[in-house]
């Protein structure tokens, strides 16, 4: 289902359930290679779903990068993350799946995420990844 179909009155979904379901990063030409220089994130409205019991997870998910030749467009980041928000994954698997994405997206020169998730249980979770693009 399409934005246009839905607008054509051919859906009972919402434009934004719409722009969440066909998410796909995108990315652009970073235009100062000739530096490093860190990109921050902080997306702190993270849901997803315990697999275990289906009880929703909260998080703040912080990305840093450094990029080499490419940039993550930060719409294509929002509904991305927003995909999460039905999927039963551990907090493990967010924190990796995240950052996997982002280094096939954007073969970065270093990348940290991290999953800071919202106290459950008396336990605090906070998953780290870390990837640096091996020097040439």
């Amino acid at each position: 289902m399409s934005l246009l179909q839905y607008k054509n009155g051919m859906s009972d979904k919402l434009y934004g359930e719409i722009a969440i379901e066909e998410a796909k990063l995108e990315r652009f030409e970073n235009r100062t290679q000739v530096r490093d220089y860190e990109i921050k994130f902080s997306c702190p409205e993270f849901t997803c779903l315990c697999p275990r019991s289906g009880f929703p997870d909260f998080a703040t998910i912080n990305i840093k990068y450094v990029p080499d030749k490419w940039c993550v467009e930060l719409k294509s980041l929002k509904l991305y993350i927003n995909t999460f928000r039905n999927k039963k994954v551990f907090h493990e698997d967010v924190t990796n799946n995240i950052i996997d994405d982002l280094i096939e997206l954007l073969d970065p020169r270093y990348i940290k995420v991290e999953g800071d998730f919202t106290v459950r249980g008396n336990i605090k979770t906070i998953v780290t990844a870390k990837h640096e693009k091996k020097k040439k």
